[in-house]
């Protein structure tokens, strides 16, 4: 799936990767964000950090009628308070998707999928 943009000069194609890309590295400029986590290690005791190339597989994008649906799945820092860190991530990904595709995002669920305590 690609998000698709048209204007009078054409048509722009714009990736699932590329919204990731932007999304994960947004999520890893806020405080308290270690990483992005694997959804698909939901149910397992400890959340795989993905590296960037990956940041697709923690984070479900979905196209709705008011916009778009975003879900990222996060690594959080000790020792932070976990509701305000999810908070920024929200408005700083949803600023900057907007700022560099012109994309509206609808909804943005972010869920600490785990607490890195390894020192």
């Amino acid at each position: 799936m690609a998000v698709t943009k048209k204007n009078k000069f054409g048509q722009v194609s714009i990736s699932i990767d590329a919204i990731a890309s932007v999304a994960g590295d947004a999520a890893l400029e806020c405080y308290g964000v270690v990483g992005i986590a694997n959804r698909s290690s939901v149910h397992e005791v400890i959340a795989e950090i993905l590296k960037k190339e990956s940041f697709a597989k923690g984070i479900v994008i979905d196209k709705e009628k008011n916009g778009y649906s975003l879900s990222l799945y996060l690594v959080i820092a000790p020792n932070v308070k976990i509701t305000e860190v999810l908070s920024e991530v929200q408005k700083k990904v949803k600023y900057d998707l907007e700022r560099s595709f012109g994309i509206k995002v609808y909804k943005l669920h972010v869920f600490a999928q785990d607490i890195n305590n390894k020192k």
